[in-house]
């Protein structure tokens, strides 16, 4: 990782959201700090067709947000009878029918899905706020470095609504049903100490630290054969969903594809 984000030519600049790829690493950069890198649906768009437009050869994505905050969550022009220009305002989303706000919400998703790609492993670099859909936008990804200033906060709950952006799995995954609940239906803070020691942060560490330790945790990442790392990652993706025999057989046959490589037997 020898270039720096700013220096590398974005593969796509718009509605909030940068990528730029430096060999095996992507980053994605949320760009407007000067409202805390508030989400929106445009925003959302843009963050699904950043993880379309991935070329083979990365492994590993980074996701960053300039400025003090990750993300604040929601841009809170949501919330206005109108909404956002060209689209569906909250109270016309409820007056639809069923079908419809179902898909509005799973389009909505998709900016959220794509970071757990088993031919990927990605990063959430999070300092300051990272609230509501900015929580579950760090929560979206396989691993968080946290800055020593981060609070997240799931505040949906408070606001009279659900965590609706992919973020409810991977929390309770992370911190158990009875910490995710708490968490979610009061809307605290998770500071970076608790969040380290629940799980929800794999290393805190000082806030202008936080590029070089995503950069350096990327390197480390990519340092082992991509092929072992896809099939380590997707060992342990489906071990919760499976007994333990099952998880069993499940590493022989994952051992048996890798050997067969190794010796130049593979498919």
């Amino acid at each position: 990782m020898a270039s720096s984000d700013s220096e590398l030519a974005p593969v796509l600049d718009k509605d909030g959201v940068r990528l730029t790829i430096d060999e095996a690493v992507a980053t994605v950069t949320l760009t407007n700090p000067a409202k805390r890198n508030a989400q929106s649906p445009a925003l959302w768009r843009a963050l699904a067709e950043a993880g379309q437009l991935l070329p083979g050869s990365v492994r590993v994505v980074v996701l960053r947000g300039e400025g003090k905050s990750f993300s604040a969550g929601l841009d809170r022009q949501a919330f206005t009878p109108e909404g956002f220009d060209g689209e569906p305002s909250f109270i016309d989303m409820a007056r639809g029918e069923d079908d419809v706000l179902d898909a509005t919400i799973a389009e909505y998703q998709e900016a959220f899905t794509w970071w757990r790609r088993g031919d990927i492993v990605s990063i959430a670099a999070v300092q300051g706020h990272a609230i509501g859909a900015g929580f579950q936008l760090a929560l979206a990804c396989d691993l968080r470095i946290a800055a020593d200033d981060v609070q997240f906060a799931m505040r949906e709950t408070s606001l009279g609504l659900v965590p609706d952006l992919t973020g409810t799995h991977p929390l309770v995954g992370l911190v158990g049903y009875a910490r995710a609940l708490e968490i979610c239906a009061t809307g605290r803070f998770v500071h970076a100490d608790e969040a380290e020691r629940v799980g929800l942060a794999n290393l805190v560490v000082p806030a202008d630290q936080l590029d070089a330790a995503a950069k350096d945790l990327a390197a480390a990442l990519i340092s082992a054969p991509r092929d072992a790392v896809i099939e380590t990652k997707m060992l342990l993706q489906g071990a919760t969903g499976r007994s333990y025999e099952e998880q069993r057989v499940a590493e022989r046959a994952a051992q048996g594809r890798r050997l067969r490589d190794l010796a130049g037997l593979g498919d």
